[in-house]
């Protein structure tokens, strides 16, 4: 099989040196890499150190290769897969208005190969508006964004913004690369995210479910060829492309969601973090303190229909997966909901103290008839490819 080539974009971040540890990664994994760096990018790791690692040219200037005046194209068309990683704000939105100033900017402008993104920089300026519009556009026209990490940043903050770990990053990337089909032809319905049941217009009950784990599984399903539904609760993330997005807002909306799309469906994974219970009655105007206190101190909770079990007792062939959010007891907890509602397997994890919830990345345990698997921590798009394996195999045996 002929060898695949990753052109690995390095632009100028404090997380450049994670890129040499990317090289190395995608060397071990059988792909050639050729490393293309901005000149900011050459003021944290010498184009000499990347040289040395790929056995290759580096490139760095539009006209640095007397050999090939039109650099740009051919690095353009050398790539299997072009990924920039950091990818810094400036960069990004580059690529997003179509700016061509420079070698990285004009040779993934010019690429038909895959494009995948790292984002790396300060929060602020990863959580500024112009910045996460970018992403959104470059999302619509179909680029791959490795979500950044949160924690502590080099400039002293605390936050979202950090570039994942090199092992993550190539993981994403030879999921992209390898572009597994095993789901062509199958439609697939996912549910993410919180619900909410009003207590009034303003206020309700909820939980904290970020809807990270369900999109993050509708991408990889949309990736392995599926056609996807994915039906979700309110959350603060945009739409994947290339996948049909319904949106609610409480238990009883999601049951009703779901009914068309799980009928025509060949697998469902239940991920969305759904209220058990809700308000028997929901105010039609803001409860005040002192005219409501009776109303608001003595809320009568009333039972939610339980849309997991409710749809897997119809399920016939379809593989049904469900989703076990717990504080405690996970593995037994998990062993309970799988007799209670019909799944297949029960997807389990451990969340509150900062687990979990919100996060780019789980540690989850399969939980089925045939007993449990552990899936060490990984990143959110990893421990989808995992599940979806898991639904693939079942798929083939019906």
């Amino acid at each position: 099989m002929e060898q695949k080539t990753v052109v690995l974009g390095v632009t100028g971040c404090i997380a450049a040196y994670k890129s040499c540890a990317i090289v190395r990664e995608f060397q071990r994994a059988g792909y050639r890499v050729k490393v293309v760096m901005t000149e900011h990018a050459t003021h944290f790791v010498d184009p000499t150190t990347f040289r040395a690692l790929t056995h290759e040219k580096v490139a760095i200037g539009l006209f640095d290769d007397p050999s090939d005046p039109i650099h740009h194209i051919s690095l353009a068309e050398e790539a299997d897969l072009f990924l920039i990683a950091p990818c810094t704000a400036n960069v990004m939105a580059k690529i997003a208005h179509g700016i061509a100033d420079d070698l990285l900017s004009t040779a993934a402008l010019a690429t038909t190969a895959p494009l995948a993104l790292a984002p790396a920089m300060n929060v602020h300026m990863y959580e500024a508006q112009a910045t996460q519009a970018n992403m959104a556009l470059l999302r619509s026209r179909g680029v791959h964004f490795i979500e950044p990490d949160s924690g502590y940043l080099a400039c002293g903050y605390v936050g979202p913004g950090r570039m994942p770990e090199p092992a993550d990053v190539v993981a994403f990337a030879i999921g992209i690369l390898e572009g597994k089909k095993d789901l062509a032809g199958r439609k697939v319905m996912i549910t993410a995210g919180p619900t909410r049941e009003r207590i009034d217009p303003v206020r309700y009950i909820s939980n904290d479910s970020s809807g990270k784990m369900g999109f993050a599984l509708a991408e990889a399903a949309r990736d392995r060829g599926a056609e996807v539904t994915l039906v979700s609760g309110p959350v603060a993330l945009e739409n994947p492309a290339g996948v049909r997005v319904l949106k609610i807002e409480s238990a009883r909306e999601l049951l009703e969601a779901c009914r068309e799309p799980f009928a025509e469906s060949d697998a469902a994974i239940f991920a969305a973090a759904v209220a058990d219970k809700r308000p028997e009655r929901i105010a039609d105007a803001k409860l005040k303190k002192g005219r409501d206190d009776d109303m608001l101190e003595n809320i009568k909770l009333v039972d939610n229909p339980d849309v997991l079990a409710t749809l897997a007792s119809v399920k016939g062939s379809r593989v049904v997966v469900g989703f076990a959010a717990e504080t405690n007891d996970v593995l037994d907890n998990a062993r309970r909901k799988l007799e209670k509602k019909g799944a297949d397997f029960i997807v389990a994890n451990e969340v509150g103290h900062g687990k979990a919830f919100g996060t780019p990345d789980n540690e989850v345990w399969f939980v089925s008839a045939d007993g449990e698997e552990h899936v060490p921590a990984a990143s959110k798009r990893q421990i989808s490819d995992a599940i979806l394996d898991q639904v693939v195999k079942r798929l083939s045996q019906r």
